[in-house]
């Protein structure tokens, strides 16, 4: 991973979560929270198999469904209806 950090991620999570994150930084012995999350974000993609290499677009984390126009609201593998 390129250790050029150019993207900004902010993220809002309950207490529970945060000591969570914590929890696993001192176990770890980590330096920051960020560097926690950062190793957990990677963890839990490749615990789902998804290989996190640059280029690869969001549409094909299977996040959202995708038509021709975008995203589409009327998917049924993200609970969205209309």
């Amino acid at each position: 991973m390129n250790d050029l950090r150019a993207e900004r991620l902010q993220v809002m999570l309950s207490r529970e979560e945060l000591a969570a994150v914590d929890d696993f930084r001192f176990k770890h012995r980590m330096p920051t929270r960020a560097a926690a999350v950062r190793e957990l974000l990677k963890s839990g993609l490749a615990a789902v198999g998804v290989d996190a290499i640059p280029g690869v677009k969001s549409s094909s984390f299977g996040v959202f469904g995708r038509g021709p126009e975008g995203h589409t609201q009327n998917d049924p593998e993200n609970g969205a209806g209309g």
